[in-house]
């Protein structure tokens, strides 16, 4: 496992990244983990981050699909429940949560998450607790 640490004027935080042989990591969801953990503005194509306040906000086509904080990761759709949406939220799981456990998934045309291994069915807002 790789070690991150995100840093604010406010505090510094170790954040655990791992990888997870069931998700393809693209390129640009290497490096928007990268600047998460680096507490780095970045932008690429059709996906951005920002940090503000010791939180890193995810954009994708500039719609907000993740907040990032010390100890949580909330997740949205955006108004998009694409696969793309799915892949940046899998990639931003599994690199700040627990890639063996936790994840979104469809099954017939439904968003579901899995959380500690349990599964719920995906709210906007839905919440990583001691991520």
């Amino acid at each position: 496992m790789a070690q991150g640490v995100l840093h604010s004027p406010f505090f510094c935080v170790i954040l655990k990244e791992s990888t997870n042989s069931q998700h393809f990591m693209r390129k640009i969801e290497q490096q928007m983990n990268n600047a998460i953990s680096n507490c780095k503005d970045w932008k690429s194509g059709n996906t951005e981050v920002v940090n503000c306040n010791g939180e890193s906000f995810v954009y994708l086509h500039g719609n907000h699909i993740a907040t990032l904080g010390d100890d949580f990761v909330r997740i949205f759709d955006g108004g998009w429940r694409s696969n793309t949406t799915k892949s940046r939220l899998n990639a931003i799981i599994n690199g700040f949560c627990n890639a063996f456990t936790d994840g979104v998934f469809q099954k017939d045309f439904v968003w579901y998450v899995n959380d500690g291994g349990v599964q719920h069915q995906f709210v906007n807002g839905y919440e990583f607790q001691g991520a």
